[in-house]
């Protein structure tokens, strides 16, 4: 039989075509090779044309925009996107992710690109690990999902330095994100560098590749004003730098109300429905560029949490308005390892996100959130083609209707009244509103989604110890030196700025120098202004005090009682910083470390030592020897761990083996103070126990990929500031131990199926599905449902989070649940006067609550 080559055949022959930064000519080589010999002349003949058609075939998508939406080879698109930062997780875990998002109904994964991240000293470029941006935005590609690249290259993020290389503040004359051409060199530079790295890889949907869009600067808007004309001017420099990089795809700037054109501004905020004033031209959409799924949190901060209701009411909002596009920052947040955090943020970042800090489902957020993208998408074709009308329906209540015919019709139902329920008359129907929520009736009858009714289940994340470290003789130790004026090389007859003489290479800054004092052995006062964020003192080589900010205050002054001896005495000053700035204008100029010392003796005197000898170390001994990892540790003496001391500036090391099993790991360090962990020479972040939001710490549990991990023989090192206890510290797996399930007669069911009029199937003649509310519980994979710890029909007070049995409960609640689920992964309980035995209350509108154990 002759052998034939089809073009639509090319893409099983040679998957990797379009994407691949090869010549098709090399593909088609390494394709032919596998072949038989016979087919290579043919093929290798055939090869130019090949080429061509699959440029046409499979590359080469047009993405555009107008006042509706974004326009993707010649569709407009109602797009979900949510934001997933490569390098705040592992490559191990980015397929579960990036799947976990497409289930979850996004169509679009946004990340920042970091700069100081890639690019860590002047023209030394990394993309290896967890830096491998193409590699995240192929993994996007590979399942089917669009990307949003925000280059920046300043992006904020949370992120040391907004993403900034610290060695741009030592470039002369430079101003950042200013009309300034140092600068801008070295802004266009690495700009061109990242997109030509996208181009060389066929990554932009021009090419054939995932990405539809691309974000240029990072809310500008918010500084622009400190700089005058030459922000203005520097504004206008950055979007004809971004036209000019030609990447086929639109260009966005958030924040920025005046974004010049082509250049499409957008919204960042927790309410951009209510706030965005809108595009700032008729020809451009509505996006939603930064949607807040919760807050970052601080060291020492109570968290402003989000709802699952709240974010949805704000999505539908938008969209009711003829917003097209929506990012939830963050989708997942991950986490900050090593010294990556801005200042005081939280190594474990957006946990709170529908994907919590190791990737699992965060519920009911991450449900709530996928229902309501179903429902929405119903809505796509009226709201894309038909004519907006919006209709008043009471004092705080409205509706936006989008009609394209007879036909096709979608209405959101609002009521903006907080307190209240109210029903309202749209068409000659009555529909319930409860308070603060949108209804979404994709045929402009039947409800497909309220935001304020969670149908989805809650769960309960548990930290399970799988081994503790609470033996004495599995630990060592090692002394951190405490260096004196002495022992520097490193000498200023001033006081230094920490970052501009660490160079972002450590956390800790030594401040040393010698005091002469002529006296008998006194009691004085050692007063030290500090830029923040931590100072510890020693005198004398003893410990004399502590002192920090906090994230709204971050000067603070320490003042402690020193003892001095007669004649020489030695100061040394720890100073440390807990991540580096990452916003406001003129961030070169930002300042941390020492400000002033002086000492008051008893008489009165007093000794400034502003302009005086000082000598500096930067960083400490530990992490010069790298003693973190195995090559490093061997280089040092440890001691026996002494169990009955815990003194500052302590190194600690054990080994352990991995939990079995594949559930993420974390490492508990409630016992600890303030300092920083490693696994196998990889830091899994800052950690700072000890200073408390409410009495309780800001974090107590560290993420350890599994990927940090062997099976035996894993290196825990850990530096203490403080005085921790690394006796209880446990390595715990992280699981999903408890599945809550609540539905009333009022909840419509999950949409994730449902089609109404426009699709041209019938409609039943409800407000309502003609399926009954279910509770559906699921448990993660592995797990099944072993007990039931609560179930009611009837009016249970309360929800999944505080619950009890109400005035009305049947008797056959817990029996039921208990034949309907335990045993089994997943299982499904229809609100049904018939599955109980009957109706416990006649005439009174009834729910079902059911809380289960998984194990």
């Amino acid at each position: 039989m002759p052998f034939r080559v089809r073009f639509t055949d090319i893409s099983i022959l040679f998957p990797q075509f379009c994407s691949s930064a090869r010549s098709n000519t090399e593909r088609i080589r390494e394709g032919v090779k596998k072949k038989k010999k016979k087919m290579v002349r043919s093929l290798l003949f055939l090869s130019v044309l090949i080429a061509a058609s699959m440029m046409e075939k499979c590359g080469g998508v047009n993405v555009s925009y107008d006042g509706r939406s974004l326009v993707i080879d010649g569709q407009h698109k109602i797009l979900f996107s949510g934001s997933i930062h490569y390098p705040r997780s592992t490559p191990q875990m980015w397929p579960s992710l990036i799947a976990k998002a497409r289930e979850g109904g996004l169509d679009v994964i946004e990340t920042l690109v970091f700069w100081n991240l890639h690019e860590p000293k002047p023209g030394q470029f990394d993309f290896s690990g967890r830096r491998d941006l193409v590699r995240f935005i192929k993994e996007i590609q590979a399942q089917g999902l669009y990307a949003c690249v925000r280059i920046g290259p300043f992006i904020q993020g949370e992120w040391g330095y907004g993403g900034l290389p610290i060695w741009l503040h030592d470039v002369p004359g430079i101003v950042f994100r200013s009309d300034n051409e140092p600068f801008k060199n070295h802004m266009q530079q690495y700009a061109k560098i990242i997109v030509n790295l996208l181009k060389s890889e066929r990554l932009f949907a021009s090419q054939g590749g995932p990405i539809i869009l691309s974000q240029i600067e990072n809310e500008y808007g918010m500084v622009q004003k400190a700089f005058g004309e030459k922000g203005k001017a520097y504004l206008q420099w950055t979007a004809k730098l971004a036209v000019e990089l030609d990447t086929g795809v639109p260009w966005v700037m958030c924040k920025q109300d005046d974004a010049p054109d082509p250049v499409i501004n957008a919204c960042n905020g927790r309410r951009c429905g209510e706030t965005f004033a809108g595009p700032n031209s008729p020809n451009k959409p509505a996006i939603w560029t930064e949607n807040w799924t919760t807050s970052y949190e601080v060291y020492g901060k109570e968290p402003r949490l989000r709802s699952a209701e709240d974010i949805a009411f704000h999505v539908v909002l938008f969209i009711a308005k003829k917003g097209s596009y929506v990012n939830y920052y963050m989708y997942h947040g991950g986490t900050n390892f090593g010294r990556t955090g801005s200042e005081y943020v939280l190594t474990s970042y957006y946990d709170k996100a529908p994907l919590d800090e190791y990737g699992l489902l965060r519920q009911p957020k991450w449900g709530h959130l996928k229902e309501l993208h179903a429902a929405i998408k119903l809505c796509s074709r009226p709201l894309l083609s038909g004519v907006q009308m919006k209709m008043s329906l009471g004092d705080q209540q409205e509706a936006f209707v989008f009609r394209e015919n007879s036909q096709v019709c979608a209405a959101f139902l609002v009521n903006n009244d907080i307190r209240r329920n109210v029903t309202v008359q749209f068409q000659n129907i009555s529909y319930e509103l409860p308070p603060k929520s949108i209804s979404i009736l994709p045929d402009c009858k039947i409800v497909a989604f309220n935001t304020a009714k969670v149908t989805t289940q809650y769960t309960t994340r548990s930290m399970q110890p799988s081994k503790r470290f609470d033996s004495i003789e599995i630990w060592e130790e090692y002394k951190e030196s405490i260096p004196t004026f002495d022992e520097t090389s490193l000498r200023a007859n001033t006081i230094l700025e920490q970052m501009n003489t660490t160079k972002d290479t450590s956390d800790y800054l030594w401040y040393t120098f010698r005091y002469e004092h002529q006296s008998s052995k006194t009691k004085s006062v050692l007063r030290v202004e500090h830029l923040g964020h931590v100072l510890h003192a020693f005198v004398n080589g003893q410990f004399a005090g502590s002192g920090h900010g906090s994230f709204d205050q971050k000067r603070f002054i320490m003042e402690n009682t020193i003892s001095l001896n007669n004649g020489t005495n030695y100061v040394s000053l720890l100073s440390v910083t807990v991540g580096l700035p990452d916003s406001g204008p003129h961030l070169e100029r930002r300042a941390a470390g020492l400000r002033s010392l002086r000492i008051q003796r008893t008489k009165g005197y007093l000794d400034d030592f502003q302009d005086y000898p000082w000598g500096y170390q930067v960083g400490l001994v530990g992490e010069k020897l790298k003693i973190y990892t195995e090559n490093g540790a061997r280089k040092i003496q440890w001691s026996k761990h002494n169990n009955s001391t815990h003194q500052p500036l302590t190194w600690y090391k054990t080994f352990f083996y991995a939990p079995p099993g594949r559930d993420p790991v974390a490492l508990d360090l409630g016992s600890m103070g303030k300092g920083e962990a490693w696994i196998n020479g990889e830091s899994i972040g800052r950690y700072w126990v000890s200073i408390l939001t409410r009495g309780s710490p800001s974090q107590t549990w560290y993420n350890i990929p599994r990927s940090f991990l062997k099976t035996t023989g894993n290196l825990l090192v850990i530096f203490e500031e403080e005085k921790g206890n690394p006796a209880e510290i446990s390595v715990d797996t992280v699981s999903i131990t408890k599945v809550c399930g609540q539905v009333s007669k009022s909840h419509p069911p999950p949409v994730i199926s449902w089609r109404g009029q426009q699709q041209d199937e019938p409609v039943e003649k409800t407000r309502h599905h003609g399926r009954r509310p279910k509770v559906n519980l699921r448990c993660p994979p592995g797990r099944n449902i072993s007990k039931i710890l609560f179930a009611s029909f009837g009016t249970p007070s309360g929800d999944c989070q505080n619950y009890s049995v109400g005035a009305c409960h049947s008797s056959h609640s817990l029996p039921v649940a208990k034949r309907a689920c335990v045993g089994k992964n997943k299982c499904s309980i229809p609100l049904r006067n018939d599955r109980f035995g009957g109706d416990p209350c006649p005439g009174i509108s009834k729910s079902l609550l059911v809380d289960a154990l998984c194990t």
